[in-house]
């Protein structure tokens, strides 16, 4: 069995990231391949998967596999640090820079210097950022905040992010530019439940690393207890997976893992009869189609008044906000005009005009006929 692992650290133990990879499903293979095809060269990589699903653990891979594995690894999540910090964390700060800056302190570009820098979550940088980002990727250079000097910089970056990207340049809060500087080569990482073959080998495996942990060995998972974990959805992939595994090793009964000792989330819609569905719909609780049908039945349970008009105002409201509050991103990711979704923002309150000067349109009956849903 090909495996990867984290680092074995306390601090993983309240780590929301995936600690074990496995490559045992056909998709996973695929995903090995085109992995051990790209990590020899210094192209920037592009990792997309959900959280869980082992990000972090494909970008050390391609680094093991790499010219650079005797240089450092350096994992950054983007999203951790205040808009404020983020220059100062990822290209370094000189004494005095800002308040606090009490010594020189180098960026994580300088410490992953010879080796590889993985961006988690990259789609969180400010655009202010961003493009300095882009800068660095380009001139291969820093310059840290309170400086003017240049350092060069040889990194090899691999990217990571949950959120579609396409989407986020679309909506103006990613920068197409840096978009395509970190998509040289891209490795797609599927939810654990659409790679099913890799679900029980990484049992095996969390089952045997907390059972030595706890001083029990030779720990038997059930029939029953395989199934019902085949059968599970996984939203919260791997590192959900392990969590469940280290509960049922914790109340389990002479040396058997069985099917009640496995607790699951109680959380709708998160089982699936695998062998009453075709391998082409593993996906189907992770599309769009299926999350809005869910979120429809909710709401035809609840039969709120003027359903239509509802939700027809809830998805302007959401877009609006997801494109941070400009008109005419928000037109173009609900492929609507922008009168046409100006009226509907200002008649839901969304935006406020002065009336004296508003364009000609009758808000009180905006034309929503061409608006579906």
């Amino acid at each position: 069995m090909h495996i990867v692992t984290l680092p074995d650290t306390p601090l993983l133990a309240t780590s929301i990231r995936a600690t074990a990879q496995v490559f045992e499903d056909p998709r996973s293979r695929a995903l090995l391949a085109r992995l051990e095809q790209i990590a020899p060269s210094d192209a920037s990589v592009l990792v997309i998967g959900a959280t869980g699903t082992g990000k972090e653990l494909v970008a050390r891979h391609v680094h093991q596999l790499s010219d650079r594995r005797q240089g450092p690894f350096v994992a950054v999540n983007c999203g951790a640090f205040a808009e404020n910090l983020v220059e100062a964390e990822l290209f370094g700060h000189e004494k005095g820079a800002f308040t606090g800056a009490l010594t020189t302190k180098a960026g994580w570009f300088e410490e992953a210097h010879g080796g590889t820098l993985f961006l988690d979550e990259i789609g969180d940088l400010p655009m202010a950022i961003q493009v300095k980002l882009l800068r660095v990727l380009q001139e291969r250079e820093i310059v840290r905040v309170g400086s003017r000097k240049s350092i060069p910089v040889d990194v090899r970056i691999v990217a990571a992010t949950n959120v579609a990207l396409e989407k986020a340049v679309a909506a103006g809060r990613f920068r197409a530019d840096l978009y395509y500087r970190i998509n040289v080569a891209r490795l797609d990482l599927p939810a654990l439940q659409a790679r099913p073959g890799d679900i029980l080998p990484l049992a095996r495996h969390f089952v045997a690393r907390h059972g030595r942990r706890l001083g029990a060995r030779h720990i038997e998972l059930e029939l029953q207890a395989q199934q019902k974990l085949l059968r599970y959805s996984w939203p919260g992939n791997i590192r959900e997976l392990e969590n469940a595994i280290h509960h049922a090793l914790l109340v389990c009964s002479d040396q058997r893992i069985r099917e009640a000792d496995l607790q699951l989330s109680e959380l709708p819609a998160v089982f699936h009869d695998s062998a009453a569905q075709p391998a082409a719909a593993v996906d189907a609780p992770h599309t769009a189609d299926a999350l809005l049908q869910r979120a429809f039945d909710q709401l035809f349970e609840e039969q709120p008044e003027r359903l239509h008009e509802h939700v027809a105002d809830g998805l302007v409201q959401a877009a609006y906000r997801y494109c941070q509050h400009n008109q005419v991103h928000t037109a173009e990711l609900l492929g609507l005009s922008r009168n046409i979704t100006r009226a509907h923002l200002i008649r839901i309150g969304a935006l406020v005009v002065n009336k004296r000067r508003a364009p000609l349109l009758d808000l009180d009956n905006p034309p929503l006929a061409h608006f579906s849903i």
